[in-house]
């Protein structure tokens, strides 16, 4: 099997009250937000010419998103095979909390830790979501 983590793909948190989060990001460390946080674009050490990217999300405090994890926030991991790992972790235990996803940016499933953080896998397709991102926050 190829790589199984190749990166962060985002990082996703409950607040009580996301726009006023992200206006504070915005204001005081330079975040480029929009409706969904930021998206951090980085270029890949082996391709310079390659893009990737990090997601940054604020959510409401009471989202369902993260579950059956009640924890405060997710990281999603970027991944190589996405299917091929699943299958992989199946056999090794791990509980895969739901079916590959697949849209136009990418295959996603979630996962659970052995401390009950649930975690997304994020198999990208870089060139299709550099096309839908709307807010980036560059270095």
């Amino acid at each position: 099997m190829k790589k199984r983590v190749t990166g962060i793909g985002g990082i996703f948190f409950k607040v009580k009250d996301p726009d006023a989060t992200k206006s504070w990001y915005q204001k005081h460390l330079g975040l480029n937000t929009d409706k969904y946080g930021t998206t951090f674009e980085w270029r890949s050490s082996e391709n310079p010419e390659k893009k990737g990217f990090s997601q940054w999300s604020p959510m409401k405090d009471d989202t369902g998103y993260f579950k059956p994890s009640e924890k405060d926030f997710m990281i999603n991991y970027r991944v190589e095979n996405l299917v091929e790992l699943v299958e992989e972790l199946k056999a090794e235990g791990v509980t895969v909390l739901d079916e590959i996803e697949t849209y136009e940016y990418g295959k996603f499933v979630h996962i659970l830790d052995p401390d009950g953080h649930s975690i997304e896998l994020w198999e990208p397709v870089d060139e299709a979501y550099d096309g839908i991102v709307d807010a980036r926050t560059k270095s």
